[in-house]
Formats: C-alpha cells, sequence, structure tokens
C-alpha cells in the first residue's frame, strides 16, 4: 500500500477517531484507532494508508512522524 502524509486536523481521544488533512491534496479522511500504540493529538504530523470502506475512502495505519 502506499503511505501518505498529512497533520491531524481533529481527534477525540475518548472516541478514538478524528480527521486527517493530507499534506498535498489538501483532502481530509476519517481514521478510527482501536487501540492507539502512540498517543496522538490534533497538529501531529502522521503517515497512513488509504482504504474503501462502506463510507467512503478512510485513513488506517496512522502513526506519527
Amino acid at each position: 500500500m502506499t503511505s501518505y502524509f498529512g497533520k491531524i486536523k481533529f481527534f477525540n481521544l475518548k472516541n478514538k477517531f478524528g480527521f486527517i488533512r493530507q499534506s498535498n491534496t489538501e483532502n481530509d479522511y476519517y481514521f478510527y484507532i482501536k487501540d492507539p500504540v502512540e498517543e496522538l493529538n490534533t497538529n501531529d504530523v502522521v503517515s497512513f494508508e488509504l482504504k474503501e470502506s462502506k463510507k467512503g475512502i478512510e485513513a488506517i495505519n496512522v502513526k506519527k512522524v
């Protein structure tokens, strides 16, 4: 899979979901992290992959850069 880069635009730690703004396209992608390995915060720069889901394209394998 292709890795992309972006910045976390919004993250809700309690519900473990958020949105990432992709760096080179300015597209926003939803992400959900069932069991966060590392602490993520709004404005963190991250790498991620994209996959098609029932609700559209979402970010997966989100990791801090």
